[in-house]
């Protein structure tokens, strides 16, 4: 089972994609948030022949909806209007802060992001 994994910012938007059996996500790219973002996700998912999409879901420590919340709502709702695959969302927590820690601030860190959203779901749901 191939996934795509999505780690939503207002500017940046990071992207990864899992090896054919979905065990593991590997980053992909670091995409600028443009009005041709849920066309592009829709591309590689048509591209990578994925079975489904995963976006990470940010919220507050408190699990209270943050400022970014309603925004990947919105990309959920279109992703799902454009794509004939699932779209879940799966809770992030510091996910580009431990992508920094790790491997330092760089263009890519983003996409470090999306893939360990992608461990976390490829985790919870193996079990």
């Amino acid at each position: 089972m191939r996934l795509i994994g999505i780690d939503y910012g207002a500017k940046r938007v990071g992207i990864a994609v899992s090896d054919e059996e979905g065990k593991f996500g590997l980053p992909y790219g670091v995409w600028l948030n443009t009005q041709d973002l849920v066309q592009n996700i829709k591309a590689l998912c048509l591209e990578k022949r994925a079975d489904a999409v995963v976006v990470g879901e940010s919220r507050n420590l408190d699990g209270s909806e943050n400022k970014i919340s309603s925004s990947i709502y919105l990309l959920k709702a279109a992703l799902e209007s454009e794509l004939s695959i699932p779209v879940y969302l799966h809770p992030e927590f510091y996910t580009s802060a431990e992508a920094k820690r790790v491997q330092g601030e760089n263009k890519m860190h983003d996409a470090s992001a999306a893939a360990l959203i992608l461990k976390s779901y490829i985790d919870q749901h193996s079990q």
